[in-house]
């Protein structure tokens, strides 16, 4: 395996951490206002919500993708295959955080949040100071969990075209007749990925546990 086939990996996990970072960074808040919505049990709305988180869930990500690639085009809304993928992985990643971020506000103490209204502080702030972090502390573990997967299904983006780091794999070890070596390179790189995720989990643990522990 050349120099250049590497590099052509190494570019792949260019387009797979992009990807990935923007899924994650779009996602994450809107699971947590779906999952809000869901909370807030709206009339009619949370059912809705429920619905489409439920639908999205039970959606492979392979066949959400291919649905918006060959359907939008078809009703007049063109889409090149990275909008495709990153608004598959958006509508994917978004259901899970939903009911991830839905199953630490069920378990909220409501007491708390009616003893802040109680004494007339602004639904904003009650939410920024006071649920934020206990729901943030409680889903941490079930988010860093979702972010993992999101990376580790990248892989489908591969039928619309986008090149990530197995279809660059794929691509060489179908050149060379090899496909081992690339294979290898290619769980490597996954594997520092993941890992960072696992230590940014534990960081924002140790930091909330810091700050408790000076409260």
């Amino acid at each position: 395996m050349s120099g250049g086939d590497i590099a052509s990996i190494f570019q792949g996990a260019a387009v797979t951490i992009t990807l990935s970072l923007i899924g994650i960074l779009i996602g994450l808040p809107i699971g947590l206002g779906l999952a809000l919505l869901r909370w807030a049990n709206v009339p009619v709305i949370a059912r809705i919500v429920a619905v489409y988180v439920s639908m999205l869930r039970a959606t492979p990500l392979v066949t959400l993708l291919l649905l918006l690639f060959f359907a939008l085009p078809n009703i007049g809304i063109p889409i090149n295959p990275i909008s495709a993928a990153i608004t598959a992985l958006v509508m994917n990643t978004s259901a899970f955080n939903c009911e991830v971020w839905r199953a630490a506000l069920m378990n909220f103490p409501k007491d708390q949040y009616e003893a802040a209204q109680s004494v007339g502080m602004r639904a904003s702030l009650r939410f920024r100071r006071i649920v934020l972090p206990q729901i943030l502390r409680v889903s941490l573990p079930g988010l860093v969990n979702e972010m993992s997967l999101l990376i580790k299904v990248t892989p489908v983006l591969a039928v619309v075209g986008v090149v990530d780091i197995t279809r660059a794999a794929v691509r060489i070890g179908a050149e060379t007749y090899d496909p081992l070596p690339p294979f290898l390179v290619a769980i490597a790189l996954y594997a520092p990925i993941v890992f960072a995720l696992v230590a940014l989990q534990r960081w924002i643990e140790r930091r909330q546990s810091a700050a408790e522990a000076a409260a």
